[in-house]
């Protein structure tokens, strides 16, 4: 069997075992030793533990669990209602000034905790009841947030971010500046939607009318700011060369444990252990599918898969930008059943080297890979924001739901548009601050 049949074959397999429902790391796992145990016989096998063991065997990783505890204390805080509360009160007076708050506290709240569900939830919970309250249509107002809620796996620190970089060996500071700029852009894209939809269909919102006194806008401030003040201190550490992303990962987490326990009381001893229980699960589950993808990565390697796709693609006379839409397709459909964890770990040790060769910059294809894996959190079936969202208002229908996120998913295909047409918008600012990458 030629490697490129071979490789359909692992990825005919692979799909059937995912879509069987077993755990993305065990199933990773059991396809790779499957493959190597009839193609190479049981003395493959003996690897098996070097490689698994060795996709672990990384300092980098150590910011994972890190950034993970840091997002598990703000999340069971109540720093989301307040982010929430002090951007409304600044932007009560614009027209479409909840939506934008909405949006604004997923952006925000989404970096901060790194999970995309979890900003749904949290943001969801007050801002879903108070929009339709004061107005906005159900699928604006639920739309509105699934999608603000992706923006944490673009706008650093990204966990997404994180394991592109340690896949890729790409600098994650680096990465994480790279982030910025088209967070906002998309951020913007987002609002310059939602007041146009509401205008066009002539809606009107009530609340505007309610004024709040510049001391009742500043009094919320000091519980905002200081969670705000990390973001920008990790990001100034790490582009500043003043520590590696593990010990920023590392600090930072103590200061929001810190800030929760100080601003919001959290000192019952059974709080913080939920914290940390959940926190150790949702890193355990990470490095298990890190852990998997090396072993996976290995077996594609080893039956020189990766090496034929890689030599036939670049053999195929095709101009490099219908190469770039061919991937990005492919990206959008594994984003649409797999988590993006899942999705970098397998696709990126392959198709770095083939956007490399064609030419373009793998910071700026980090970028436009974790745009393609936002849609995927927003587009059943594994779609986990829309869940959630449903969960939070149950009278919607999700197919409401969907059709409400669906003008979002379409900014976030524009936003890859205007990446491919003006690629500074995500390498201008790495260059800027750290220089020209060698």
């Amino acid at each position: 069997m030629s490697p490129l049949a071979l490789g359909l074959l692992v990825a005919a397999v692979t799909i059937v075992v995912l879509m069987a429902g077993a755990p993305v790391a065990f199933s990773l796992g059991a396809v790779a030793i499957g493959f190597l145990l009839i193609f190479e016989g049981p003395g493959a096998l003996t690897i098996v533990a070097d490689v698994f063991y060795g996709g672990l065997d990384s300092f980098a990783l150590l910011s994972i669990p890190m950034f993970i505890l840091m997002g598990g204390a703000i999340a069971s805080s109540r720093a989301g209602s307040d982010l929430y509360e002090a951007l409304d009160r600044w932007l009560n007076r614009v027209p479409g000034g909840l939506m934008i708050s909405n949006i604004g506290a997923c952006a925000i709240f989404a970096a901060l905790s790194g999970s995309s569900p979890a900003t749904c939830a949290a943001i969801g919970k007050m801002g879903i009841p108070e929009m339709r309250k004061r107005g906005y249509p159900a699928g604006l107002a639920t739309g509105s947030i699934a999608a603000g809620g992706t923006l944490g796996i673009l706008i650093p620190p990204s966990i997404t971010m994180i394991v592109y970089g340690i896949a890729t060996e790409t600098s994650i500071g680096r990465l994480f500046i790279a982030g910025l700029l088209p967070g906002a852009m998309l951020t913007g894209l987002f609002v310059a939607w939602g007041l146009f939809s509401a205008w066009r269909r002539g809606y009107s919102f009530a609340g505007q009318a309610t004024r709040y006194t510049l001391a009742e806008r500043l009094e919320i401030l000091p519980k905002v700011l200081p969670f705000l003040a990390i973001i920008v201190g990790i990001l100034w550490v790490l582009y500043g060369g003043v520590a590696t992303p593990s010990e920023a990962a590392g600090v930072g987490a103590v200061f929001c444990i810190l800030l929760v326990v100080a601003i919001y009381r959290m000192v019952d001893p059974m709080a913080l252990w939920r914290v940390l229980r959940e926190a150790t699960r949702e890193s355990v589950m990470i490095l298990m599918i890190i852990a998997g993808a090396a072993l996976f990565s290995y077996m594609m390697s080893s039956l020189f898969i990766t090496q034929s796709l890689a030599l036939w693609i670049g053999e195929l006379e095709v101009n490099r930008w219908v190469l770039m839409g061919c991937i990005n397709v492919f990206l959008l459909v594994a984003g649409f059943f797999l988590p993006p964890v899942a999705v970098i770990l397998m696709t990126a040790p392959t198709l770095v080297p083939m956007i490399e060769a064609a030419g373009f910059d793998p910071i700026w294809f980090a970028v436009v890979l974790t745009v393609n894996m936002e849609i995927g959190l927003i587009t059943p079936p594994v779609g986990l924001n829309l869940y959630v969202i449903n969960g939070i208002a149950p009278d919607v229908p999700l197919t409401q739901i969907l059709w409400g996120a669906l003008p979002f998913m379409l900014c976030m295909v524009a936003g890859i548009v205007l990446l491919c047409i003006f690629p500074q918008i995500a390498l201008w600012l790495p260059t800027a601050m750290m220089g020209q990458q060698l």
